[in-house]
């Protein structure tokens, strides 16, 4: 009786990060079939869906956001709304399955641009990790040679480029500050949903009243399903769990992005390119772990702070990156 019910917890956690991952990975194949809206009013629709939502959650649990969240999702809104028009542009002109793809070297950059930070150099192991994956990433966009190459494919490589300098920014930040995750996010959607219906509120105005019932259904899928369910299953589950088991979970977001792709969305990987994938997912999965062993063999014996508020930051990062 004693091992059954943490088995039980152990499942229904997992099950709730591949949740997670499965909504993700959805989401690129959702926004491509939406992009004809428009950029900007797409995802300003999705923005205020989700602010709404969130806020609503926000106001049943009696959260406010204070002065530090305040400031913070100032800046981390517009860095996280440089990410998501960068990638929600780059869909216009490349598929799902790759966008799915290659945002995953975010996996790489991040640790990177950490290393960068904290002046602390990875291990030869990332390096060579990185060197796998960018061969894959040669592989997967330039599609047999680089004469195919795809501005949508240089767009998404851009917004990962963006979202790991975003996730390094709300690390630094939420060691600094005392931030309520809740209300960070929805600082963040706020900022989001005003930038981007500032920047075309006539295409708004005209995309809200010309969307069709599926695409209200897939801007709702995008809104409450890839950004407030994710936030909130998300910070439910690494309470639960370690760090490693929810980043290997997590990390299976690309996979379920080419099932989607190629199993709903019709997409097609030529031999090349699923063997770029491929090397792909094993350079990012090597680094990933390379990086883990690296910054564990770092530690401090004995830390003097316990570890609430590193693995919230660990939380924070994932599931902002990806409101």
């Amino acid at each position: 009786m004693s091992t059954s019910r943490p088995a039980r917890t152990d499942r229904r956690v997992d099950l709730v990060l591949l949740g997670v991952a499965l909504v993700w990975g959805s989401s690129y194949l959702s926004a491509k079939l939406l992009v004809g809206l428009g950029v900007a009013p797409l995802l300003a629709l999705r923005y205020a869906g989700a602010a709404l939502a969130l806020g609503l959650v926000a106001v049943a649990a009696g959260v406010r956001p204070g002065r530090a969240e305040l400031r913070c999702g100032l800046v981390l809104g517009l860095t996280q709304a440089a990410v998501l028009g960068l990638e929600t542009q780059g869909l216009a002109g490349t598929s799902a399955t790759n966008a799915g793809l290659l945002i995953a070297s975010t996996l790489l950059l991040t640790p990177l641009a950490e290393s960068l930070v904290r002046r602390r150099w990875l291990p030869p192991s990332f390096f060579a990790a990185a060197l796998v994956a960018l061969v894959g990433i040669g592989l997967l966009v330039g599609r047999g040679g680089l004469h195919a190459l795809l501005p949508g494919d240089l767009l998404v490589l851009a917004a990962a480029v963006v979202r790991a300098g975003h996730v390094t920014a709300l690390g630094v930040l939420a060691r600094r500050h005392p931030l309520d995750l809740r209300a960070l996010t929805l600082v963040q959607l706020l900022v989001g949903a005003v930038l981007f219906a500032a920047l075309d509120p006539r295409g708004l105005v005209a995309a809200a009243g010309a969307a069709t019932p599926g695409q209200w259904l897939g801007i709702a899928h995008l809104a409450l399903g890839c950004t407030v369910f994710a936030f909130l299953a998300q910070s439910w589950a690494v309470r639960r769990t370690s760090a490693s088991r929810a980043g290997l979970l997590l990390g299976t977001e690309p996979l379920w992005a080419v099932a989607i792709g190629v199993a709903l969305g019709g997409e097609v990987l030529g031999p090349a390119a699923a063997c770029g994938a491929l090397l792909l997912l094993v350079g990012t999965s090597w680094g990933r772990r390379a990086e883990a062993r690296d910054r564990l063999s770092a530690a401090v014996p004995a830390p003097s702070r316990p570890p609430g508020p590193a693995a919230a930051a660990g939380a924070a990062r994932r599931a902002s990156a990806r409101a």
